[in-house]
């Protein structure tokens, strides 16, 4: 009963002007639905609005190519190894980071942007964003991780901004759009954040390299054990059956070739 008298009183309110419709945004989260035999997935049930306001998360079924992105709440032993390998393997990828990368680990935030990675926002206080509905509070989210990342490190991050846990509501991404940042989701993650909870290697590397498709944007954990111990031999696997590792910058030519397209 409380439910259906809070509704009641958000239409009348909204039907009089006395309060915004952004008031009572949407909330979302975003995922995917595996395919088999190395088919694009379904991702977010094949819902199109993010794409109004340009927001990213596959690439084209017709090439081989992976963007690998992470998420980096914080630097451990583990981030260190997964950034020696991507040197190594000579692959590019997207760190999303959070304050304390930046406070904390100076020297490793400011290696990921020397070494050609892409340094993204991750929000500065990793909330539910769509439960923000006033935009100068939203993008202040943004612009404060923005403004501690440059005051450390000299550099600017990169405008991709992905919400944490991939929850967000539409208005979030109307605002993003209107200040030029671009939504980044994905097509592929797993289970791998709990460090009290690793899976084994043979299943998150089996698990990886099931899931491959063309365009795939790749969402790890880089503080996970797991992903630091296979992702040498998950490179390598998929350098040998012909995919290499994109940009998020040509995922956004992609994405601008299929709108003038």
């Amino acid at each position: 009963m409380k439910k259906i008298l809070s509704l009641l009183f958000i239409a009348v309110m909204l039907f009089t002007g006395n309060i915004s419709a952004h008031a009572v945004a949407n909330e979302y989260n975003w995922y995917f639905k595996s395919a088999e035999n190395h088919n694009q997935p379904i991702v977010f049930d094949n819902i199109k609005f993010p794409d109004k306001y340009g927001a990213i998360y596959m690439g084209s079924p017709d090439e081989k190519v992976i963007y690998l992105t992470f998420d980096a709440g914080y630097i451990s032993d583990n981030v260190i190894k997964i950034l020696d390998i991507l040197k190594e393997q000579q692959v590019k990828s997207a760190f999303f980071i959070l304050p304390v990368v930046v406070e904390k680990n100076t020297d490793i935030a400011k290696r990921m942007y020397q070494e050609g990675h892409i340094v993204a926002n991750h929000s500065y206080s990793h909330k539910n964003m769509a439960r923000i509905t006033d935009r100068d509070t939203f993008l202040n989210e943004l612009t404060r991780l923005e403004d501690l990342y440059f005051q450390h490190t000299g550099y600017k991050m990169s405008k991709y901004f992905r919400p944490p846990e991939g929850i967000f509501s539409e208005q979030n991404l109307a605002f993003c759009h209107e200040a030029g940042y671009i939504p980044t989701f994905w097509s592929f993650a797993y289970a791998d954040w709990d460090n009290n909870n690793q899976k084994s290697a043979v299943w998150a590397r089996k698990k990886v390299l099931d899931c491959v498709h063309n365009g795939m944007v790749m969402l790890l954990h880089p503080n996970s054990e797991t992903n630091a111990t296979i992702l040498g031999d998950v490179i390598s696997e998929l350098k040998n059956d012909g995919y290499r590792f994109g940009t998020l910058d040509e995922l956004v030519l992609y994405r601008d070739s299929k709108k003038s397209g």
